[in-house]
């Protein structure tokens, strides 16, 4: 019983021991054997491999992936023009030499991006001094990322190399301080309702202009239509008097006869009418019948 616990015990010790002496790199990862303390040899591709057990050897991984720094400092930059501005970015980097990586930065992740957060940072900072706003919010903000860009590839990969390439640098906000914002917001509100003022008084210029130009076409042709009826009423007031004229003048007493009836017409409009004339007036003389009765047609009796 005490050699099946001693065989039993063996194989979990030495099973125990081949797991530590056995590790596996992830395809996305970078495996660094470690000796005493010392980087033995980098592992870049992914699968089994072995090492020696712990003390010996020790393994750590780092990460081979493309990574993404954003900014985490918030505090203004200024511009040529002295404007305090605040700046966001975002830096796209990965570790290509993990060995120059672990001597000259750090052994993990996080170390190159606390270096590399301030490197960019500096970069930003020296190359947005030297542009203006408006550099900074046109076109030519691509100039100043590719400028920020070299800078920090310059560090990097300088005297002292960190083992790390920068893929690319890009800005994602670029805005005043809140006080400046607050004070460019009001100055844009004035300006717009200085421009919609302009605008309101120019509109109701035009439209007074408009009104007075149609009121006097109304005028003109309200005084050519009257002047037009004028002239044909004083036109047709012409004809009707010739017409009446050579009518009457053939026949006299009819005239007077038919004169007579439109006055007596005219006078006694209403039955409640009331006149008080002389009998012998020569008003009612067709009325009595003692006027001269009109002559009659040729051929009749």
């Amino acid at each position: 019983m005490n050699r099946v616990g001693f065989i039993a015990s063996s194989l979990l010790v030495a099973l125990a021991l081949l797991s530590s002496m056995m590790f596996v790199v992830d395809q996305r990862q970078y495996g660094v054997v470690y000796a005493l303390g010392q980087i033995k040899h980098v592992i870049t591709e992914p699968g089994l491999n072995f090492k020696l057990p712990p003390p010996f050897q020790n393994v750590s991984y780092i990460d081979k992936r493309l990574l993404t720094l954003d900014s985490a400092d918030a505090e203004p930059m200024l511009t040529l023009e002295k404007q305090r501005m605040v700046i966001d970015w975002y830096v796209r980097w990965r570790i290509t030499d993990p060995q120059a990586y672990i001597r000259n930065v750090g052994l993990d992740e996080a170390a190159g991006a606390n270096q590399l957060n301030r490197v960019v940072r500096n970069a930003f900072q020296e190359e947005i001094n030297k542009r203006s706003v408006k550099d900074i919010l046109s076109h030519k903000r691509e100039a100043l990322m590719a400028a920020v860009k070299k800078e920090v590839l310059e560090v990097v990969k300088g005297s002292n190399p960190w083992g790390v390439d920068v893929v690319d640098v890009r800005i994602t906000r670029a805005d005043y301080v809140d006080a400046i914002t607050e004070s460019v917001y009001r100055r844009m509100e004035a300006e717009r309702k200085r421009v919609a003022n302009e605008l309101r008084s120019t509109g109701a210029a035009e439209g007074e202009k408009i009104r007075a130009d149609a009121d006097r076409q109304r005028e003109v042709t309200i005084a050519n239509a009257y002047r037009e009826a004028q002239k044909i009423k004083g036109d047709g007031d012409a004809e009707a008097a010739r017409t009446f004229s050579d009518a009457f003048g053939r026949d006299p007493q009819f005239a007077q006869f038919y004169r007579s009836l439109d006055a007596y017409k005219a006078t006694f409009a209403k039955k409640s009418d009331v006149m008080v004339l002389d009998p012998s007036s020569e008003f009612f003389k067709v009325m009595r019948g003692s006027g001269t009765a009109p002559a009659a047609p040729a051929g009749k009796k």
